[in-house]
């Protein structure tokens, strides 16, 4: 197991402080405010530690506050209801004494359905035929903003394989469309809820960034100023974290300082696994005293 994924499954790893109450950690690495992809994540795991024999298949969430990650998170769940087929969860996380994330959290059951159908998957070339990392690195390196190319060289828990690379170079793509291959850098536990913590921490890392695409613009721009204001998942049908996923955004709509995105999840077969939304600030850098505020 590489690094990386034992440092993501570390943070996922919540200390249980008293029946509904848990404390997470957080990498220190150079980010000044924490990821919202590892709130989220969090935020899941608190929940499904107080529900028994029933997976996640939806969750919805705001963030409030941006996080500190020189401090704890505390995370709160409220059990809302048990029923005969479904559970739900709140759960607040808190720092300094404030709300920084809510999160919603629907359970069910295992059961069989009269109904099934899918949106089939995009027709994009395998992971396989795409460059790695290392060679993003090589061929890329010199016309790469300096945050992005700091990323790329980061020790990431999340392999990412990028269809349409040139959007990360000023290409726009209509409708923000575009498709990234991701999966974790080593294998994970068996447990069906660590692969979906895991997918929620990893949702959150590129689907603000179909609102820039139509605009030929991307969050690695340093004039762009860009926050999550919620974010939804839904989970559909099995899939390992640790095998390869196609992540295929698109974005309908960007207005008012505001960027919607979604996403579709697939495994290799074309299994449409999960689903994923979310609206944040985007907009242009602008000087301090100009400023609104989230």
């Amino acid at each position: 197991m590489s690094s990386a994924v034992q440092g993501l499954l570390s943070i996922l790893d919540l200390e249980r402080l008293e029946v509904n109450l848990f404390r997470g950690q957080s990498p220190q690495s150079r980010w000044q405010r924490v990821y919202g992809g590892q709130v989220i994540g969090q935020a899941l795991v608190a929940a499904c530690r107080t529900v028994e024999n029933r997976n996640p298949h939806s969750l919805h969430a705001y963030f409030i506050l941006p996080g500190d990650p020189k401090t704890p998170i505390i995370y709160n769940v409220e059990r809302v209801r048990d029923g005969r087929s479904y559970s739900t969860r709140r759960v607040l996380a808190i720092q300094h004494g404030a709300p920084i994330f809510a999160l919603s959290a629907s359970f069910h059951i295992e059961e069989e359905g009269s109904f099934d159908h899918q949106f089939g998957m995009p027709d994009v070339p395998p992971p396989e035929d795409l460059a790695p990392d290392s060679d993003v690195n090589g061929r890329w390196r010199d016309s790469m903003p300096e945050t992005m190319r700091s990323y790329f060289e980061m020790d990431r828990p999340i392999e990412m394989r990028p269809v349409e690379f040139e959007r990360y170079l000023g290409q726009k793509q209509p409708e923000g469309r575009f498709n990234v291959w991701i999966k974790t850098t080593g294998p994970l536990p068996d447990d069906p809820i660590v692969h979906r913590c895991v997918l929620a921490y990893a949702t959150d890392m590129t689907l603000l960034d179909a609102a820039m695409v139509p605009h030929g613009r991307t969050l690695f721009d340093g004039s762009i100023q860009a926050a999550s204001l919620d974010h939804a998942l839904w989970f559909h049908r099995p899939f390992r974290a640790d095998d390869w996923l196609l992540y295929a955004h698109d974005s309908p709509s960007a207005q008012r300082g505001r960027g919607f995105s979604r996403g579709s999840i697939y495994t290799r077969d074309g299994t449409l696994v999960a689903s994923v939304a979310q609206e944040g600030v985007v907009r242009d850098v602008r000087p301090p005293d100009d400023v609104p505020q989230k």
